[in-house]
């Protein structure tokens, strides 16, 4: 009982500091979406830093580390560390002080702004909710796991849960996750998010770095951590550790994926809560530092278990890897303080994620087409809660019946991102960007991102690559396999580009307001 007893005494301490965040609250939409642009760089470095580490950094690299070896390092956590602070400089920042000056909450209204149409808005909103949505499924799956596989035999004395081996059902889990993250965006929103973020992003990385320890130490079985870590690194299969198991192709494909970050909805909502743009100074040097200590022992975590030394039993899953090596090897007091440490990361970014949902569709449906004037800022936020809770609603249902690998299911949902990428980049440095233009790219990136993932047996077939069996022999002798992502975005840029030229350039006023003579 031990480890669900320190588990639940965490998300009581969560819950304690959303209902704080509370009493702090101005009771209007703008502090509740923004939290009134007053996050320093310290917090805003924290949030972006928690609310990027998802699930997929901590459950879903050690998995696919496990199973592919070191490759997994320099496929993501390299290229993120480089691309992510790239994003917060060469789009955060400009997308920052166009929110400042024009009063911008969401990408829409940037976007609305920026090509003066409204149908950009409708096509974009279902799109951005259709690839948050499996992104908060990632989260929401890997907490169900984790608590689960930690838990395993502590309620055989009482015979409750036998088909879950005794253990807290993974969808039990997964609804009490979901309730707690739910409670404090509900009351605290941005602020309490911000405050939540930055206190588990202190948590999951000094207790990664116990979990690092603890299993190094388990495996190795010595009283040197220095020892321990050469026995682990031996037992491994060399094949683990070479980038022997992942093509070159792929592997090169993978530095698109970091692109993603660039159209987060979240993240553009937490660039826009920094007081000033010497807010964004800290977070674009730390984030690489960060990135790597966090992402460094998920991966070598993952290489060691695939030896026999970790004793992991045959058949495993990927989600299931760091969850039952913590269980494996270490006591039950450390063992339920590093599982609150993993799901530290998976809250830290579902509650940015829940939070965005709910201020999009306050303010891109209901205000803008409804009237900004027509609802006070109390019933604006009572607007966005709810819909919070629909979306939470979704998410949980669907949960259940999406057996997915994490690492694979966030991979479809980054490519989507980054496929909206090229719109962004062009939104803020191509003044002939029109809104054809924007509207070709986005409806190209999804039914090329839709046709794939089909194609992939909606993300169960892991090794999918493009182009594939059935296409004429000629192109696959030229065009080496790639990940869907580099389809995905190159047929975004070629669609931008061309609507745009052969359409009527936009108007001079609207980008008199964008870019400077």
């Amino acid at each position: 009982m031990i480890p669900l007893l320190i588990i639940l005494g965490y998300l009581a301490m969560l819950l304690g500091l959303g209902l704080l965040s509370n009493r702090l609250f101005r009771g209007t939409s703008e502090d509740y979406m923004l939290a009134s642009h007053s996050i320093g760089p310290f917090l805003l470095l924290m949030s972006l830093f928690g609310t990027t580490m998802t699930a997929f950094a901590l459950v879903g690299s050690t998995g696919k580390s496990f199973t592919l070896g070191v490759g997994v390092y320099g496929m993501l956590a390299s290229a993120s560390g480089i691309m992510h602070s790239l994003c917060f400089f060469v789009i955060g920042l400009r997308l920052w002080s166009f929110g400042r000056k024009y009063n911008y909450t969401t990408q829409i209204e940037f976007f609305r702004d920026r090509l003066a149409s409204d149908k950009i808005g409708l096509v974009l909103f279902p799109v951005l909710v259709g690839l948050v949505v499996p992104y908060l499924l990632v989260g929401v799956m890997s907490a169900g796991a984790v608590v689960s596989s930690v838990t395993v035999g502590v309620f055989e004395p009482y015979g409750w849960f036998p088909a879950a081996g005794y253990a807290v059902p993974a969808w039990l889990a997964s609804l009490v996750i979901c309730c707690v993250v739910l409670t404090y965006v509900f009351f605290g929103g941005m602020r309490g998010t911000a405050w939540a973020n930055t206190f588990q992003t202190a948590v999951f990385m000094i207790l990664g770095i116990l979990t690092f320890v603890t299993i190094a130490n388990g495996i190795g079985g010595t009283d040197s951590f220095w020892e321990n870590l050469r026995i682990a690194s031996q037992a491994v299969d060399e094949t683990h550790l070479t980038r022997a198991r992942v093509p070159k192709t792929v592997y090169f494909s993978f530095l698109l994926i970091p692109l993603s970050v660039a159209m987060f909805p979240h993240v553009f909502q937490h660039w826009l809560t920094a007081r000033n743009a010497a807010s964004f100074k800290l977070p674009i040097v730390m984030h690489p530092i960060f990135i790597m200590i966090v992402w460094l022992p998920c991966v070598l975590i993952g290489i060691w278990a695939s030896s026999p030394r970790a004793g992991l039993p045959d058949g495993i899953g990927e989600n299931e890897v760091l969850a039952t090596l913590v269980q494996q090897m270490a006591g039950p007091v450390l063992s339920g303080l590093l599982t609150a440490g993993v799901l530290a990361a998976i809250m830290s970014s579902l509650d940015s994620q829940f939070l965005c949902l709910g201020t999009m569709f306050t303010n891109d449906m209901v205000r803008h087409y409804f009237g900004e004037d027509r609802f006070t800022d109390k019933q604006t936020v009572w607007m966005a809660r709810a819909f919070i809770v629909v979306i939470v609603a979704l998410t949980f249902v669907c949960s259940l019946i999406a057996p997915r690998n994490v690492f694979d299911l966030a991979t479809w949902t980054f490519s989507g991102f980054t496929g909206l990428f090229p719109v962004v980049l062009a939104a803020i440095y191509w003044r002939r960007l029109t809104a054809a233009g924007a509207i070709a790219s986005i409806v190209t990136a999804m039914a090329a991102w839709a046709v794939m993932f089909y194609r992939s047996d909606f993300g169960l077939y892991a090794r999918y690559t493009f182009p594939e069996a059935g296409f004429p022999s000629w192109l696959l002798d030229v065009v080496p396999p790639l990940l869907p992502v580099v389809a995905i975005t190159a047929a975004a840029a070629v669609a931008l580009v061309v609507v745009s030229l052969v359409t009527q350039p936009p108007n001079e006023q609207v980008l008199a307001k964008f870019f400077r003579r």
